[in-house]
């Protein structure tokens, strides 16, 4: 097929993305006094490399670079990033080649992240925390640009403007209306595209921060929000805020990657429970908070709530032996 007649659905096709995602109901066995009811959209499920947001954040630049190819795509992450490992493989299908700017020297010891990535082409450069913390400034951009001419610069994690109509796109799959939809926030580019999906309604977008800094976090959804909605989040972390959205910072476990043995349980507990795995980094911490809440009666009686499963089980393999995902392990 000739690329530059490649469509929206040519794409999905051609990288195996399996749309729409299921609305899974969960039957609680958490204290549930308030009687709420509980769905979570299974974008877990929609690939297995190109999971979850990453897809949602990647799709429209995935598209327009297929119609006009760079001569390189260039992002950042860490030695355990679901962006770069979901970027990679794209890339791969897509024969565009990859820089991966990594944080931290893995070479002598590679993630199985990193093993993936290589296997599937990537060429990765190791720099150190001060390089690394340059990746958003515009004279480092700058100069990444010179050294790579025509190349295609992705933010850490894809969350860009380009990011927010593919995560949009998530709510028009909805099979029901909800009261709040739940999501983990770091990078602010899921939150921000849901935040805009469901702007026109009476839903409200429910952020729960998985590193610290909460004003932080404010800044970066806040920044990719068209202007018209920018305002209308509140800091206040209480769910029953009449707000279009909101970040609740009290469940990072200390940070970015911080876990404890008692998260580690609950996300085995969960998976037992429901057949839906979560990792620590992301997704663990998003249904840890959402028990607590739930619990703790934040929301009101009868709330119909919709958690975003948002993909991205790295943080899941980080205690299990490598294994290289390879092409013929993804469904294509």
């Amino acid at each position: 097929m000739n690329q530059t007649q490649l469509t929206a659905e040519d794409l999905t096709q051609q990288l195996g993305i399996q749309l729409p995602s299921a609305e899974q109901p969960l039957n609680l066995t958490w204290r549930n006094e308030n009687d709420v009811r509980v769905w979570v959209k299974r974008d877990d499920l929609i690939h297995p490399v190109i999971s979850g947001n990453k897809w949602r954040k990647l799709s429209q630049t995935l598209l327009h670079s297929a119609h006009a190819p760079p001569a390189k795509i260039i992002s950042f992450g860490g030695g355990h990033s679901n962006h770069l490992h979901a970027l990679a493989y794209s890339c791969q299908k897509l024969e565009i080649p990859l820089l991966a700017i990594v944080r931290g020297d893995y070479s002598q010891h590679m993630t199985p992240m990193l093993r993936d990535i290589k296997h599937w082409g990537a060429e990765i450069e190791w720099v150190n925390k001060i390089t690394y913390a340059k990746r958003a400034y515009a004279n480092y951009l700058e100069q990444l640009n010179a050294l790579h001419p025509n190349s295609l610069i992705i933010p850490e994690g894809g969350s860009q403007l380009d990011a927010l109509n593919g995560v949009a796109s998530t709510v028009a799959e909805f099979t029901q209306p909800y009261d709040v939809i739940v999501t983990p926030v770091a990078s602010g580019g899921t939150m921000a595209g849901l935040i805009q999906g469901t702007h026109n309604s009476r839903c409200q977008v429910l952020g729960l921060g998985v590193l610290k800094g909460h004003d932080y976090l404010q800044e970066l959804v806040t920044r990719l929000l068209p202007s018209e909605i920018q305002h209308s989040g509140s800091s206040i972390q209480k769910p029953t805020e009449q707000k279009s959205w909101q970040i609740n910072s009290d469940f990072h476990f200390g940070g970015y990657a911080k876990k404890t043995p008692e998260l580690v349980t609950f996300c085995e507990q969960f998976e037992q429970d429901y057949q839906i795995p979560i990792e620590p980094i992301y997704s663990g911490k998003l249904f840890w908070g959402l028990r607590q809440l739930i619990e703790n009666k934040s929301f009101p009686p009868g709330c119909k709530i919709l958690a975003i499963h948002t993909g991205g089980l790295q943080g899941k393999r980080v205690q299990q032996p490598a294994k290289i995902i390879r092409n013929q392990d993804a469904v294509d």
